[in-house]
């Protein structure tokens, strides 16, 4: 185990049994690809910082000791902007993103890639203020340097305007004193045993703990087949009913529940059964004829790839869609994105040219393909017309679905993820290299890479095209199920 850092502290304030694992089991933590995507956005957000200042140093030498050497060295000279400086007190070292001279010594700024200034940044600087002062070094002001979402990308590399600084100076002088305390707090949980704290709200809090699936495996509480938190949007309730000795969904009273979503969920994990409510039979029946079933993905890159673009900007670089006749035959069309280019005039075009003919244009969470297609449809007037119109006949399988089936196997998600597995088990996602949107964000993100190997390249766009087919396949078969007619292929 090494020794504190600034990271460590702000994991223990979190959870004292993060801290604990980080130091003692790092192997149980699991890094999602949304946590990836995080910690990538902060490297090139904090890259683009120090862009901003040429004349700077990066502190970067492999030891604690030669960093802190090393800032000592560069702090003696004439004043310059240093990057990662490094200074450490009381066994706790710190790393400064940007440490700029000043009229009476230094303004210390840390880069987060977010939007806003958190309540977790505050903590962050006034740690980084604290070790700063008892190292002597004369700190002005500490500001925090967070992404402005009013930002437009003109293209060339030219990032001025991306970052606008916040001046936190007040709030970091007065958590400045507490910081002592967590220290101490910190030190005292690696000195014990590892610390037994139940899985609660501090685990995704303000950020997903890398430990949670394994605390959740441990957890002392009696495992279940069906726990409370299954209940969609159950929040205080679970608390409730575990208050009253109630961990599992089948144990759970008749009458006890006022949503009607909540008391399928029960009756149908005791009955062990499926429901399929008519109406949705009567519903799929009485649509016509040609059907499309489209899926996007999607990417909304911090710092903005393509001219015109703001940070955090949503843009669509890949679509799958199957399209089914009346006499059951179905065609597939595709579309995925190569290269940097600004992927939206070609996805556009190729969508259009797909959703030409009239039907019912079937999605699962309407609200990602209905913005998108009225986003392109006002940037190429041209091509609205048919985006527009393929709008109007958008028809949201996921309402759908929740009001009318569940099965005892979806555990209470009505992820297109879950419920198909239960209609069509030869269909489910575990085979595939590219398992979720996350995943598929990175993916794409590496295809964009110029110097990508051919091979590669060529794997990773199978993967993803083999995603995005599953997500409209699997579309076509819920509404094969609905109807309650043989599963046509």
């Amino acid at each position: 185990m090494s020794g504190l850092s600034k990271t460590r502290i702000q994991y223990h304030r979190q959870c004292p049994r993060r801290l604990w694992l980080q130091a003692y089991r790092p192997q149980l933590a699991k890094v999602d690809p949304a946590m990836q995507r995080r910690f990538d956005a902060g490297n090139q957000v904090g890259e683009i910082a120090r862009a901003f200042h040429p004349d700077g140093v990066l502190i970067d030498a492999p030891s604690g000791a030669q960093q802190l050497a090393e800032t000592k060295r560069i702090l003696s000279g004439a004043p310059r902007p240093i990057f990662e400086a490094t200074f450490e007190a009381e066994g706790l070292l710190v790393r400064a993103d940007l440490l700029l001279p000043d009229a009476d010594g230094y303004r210390m700024v840390e880069v987060k890639s977010s939007t806003t200034v958190e309540p977790h940044h505050l903590e962050d600087v006034a740690i980084q203020y604290w070790v700063a002062h008892q190292s002597g070094v004369p700190i002005t002001s500490v500001n925090v340097a967070c992404i402005d979402t009013t930002f437009v990308y003109q293209g060339d590399g030219n990032y001025a305007g991306l970052l606008k600084h916040v001046d936190v100076s007040v709030t970091a002088r007065k958590l400045e004193s507490q910081v002592p305390g967590w220290i101490h707090a910190a030190w005292q949980t690696l000195a014990g045993d590892e610390p037994i704290i139940e899985v609660g709200k501090q685990c995704r809090s303000p950020h997903r703990c890398p430990f949670l699936d394994a605390c959740t495996a441990e957890s002392p509480r009696p495992k279940t087949l069906y726990p409370v938190e299954i209940l969609p949007y159950v929040g205080k309730l679970a608390d409730e009913l575990r208050s009253e000795g109630i961990e599992d969904v089948r144990d759970i009273p008749p009458g006890r529940l006022e949503l009607y979503k909540h008391e399928r969920i029960r009756r149908v994990s005791i009955s062990g059964q499926a429901e399929l409510d008519p109406e949705a039979t009567e519903s799929m029946r009485r649509l016509g004829y040609p059907r499309h079933f489209i899926d996007f993905e999607t990417l909304n890159p911090a710092v903005p790839i393509w001219r015109g673009t703001r940070p955090y900007q949503v843009v669509p670089f890949q679509w799958s869609c199957h399209t089914e006749e009346k006499d059951g035959s179905i065609a597939h069309h595709e579309f995925l994105a190569s290269g940097a280019d600004d992927p939206r005039r070609a996805f556009a075009e190729s969508l259009a040219a797909a959703l030409s003919r009239t039907g019912p244009v079937f999605v699962y969470n309407a609200g990602t393909e209905r913005t998108h297609m009225q986003s392109l449809a006002a940037l190429f007037p041209d091509l609205a017309p048919v985006l527009e119109e393929a709008v109007e006949w958008i028809v949201d399988l996921l309402p759908m679905t929740r009001q009318c089936y569940y099965h005892p196997d979806m555990k209470g998600s009505y992820s297109i993820k879950d419920v198909l597995p239960t209609i069509a088990p030869d269909l489910g996602y575990d085979n595939l290299e590219v398992g979720g949107g996350e995943q598929a964000m990175q993916v794409f993100a590496e295809l964009m890479k110029p110097d990508l190997p051919d091979a590669r390249r060529t794997s990773l766009r199978e993967s993803l095209l083999s995603y995005c087919k599953r997500d409209t396949l699997a579309m076509v078969k819920l509404t094969h199920f609905f109807a309650g007619g043989p599963d046509r292929k």
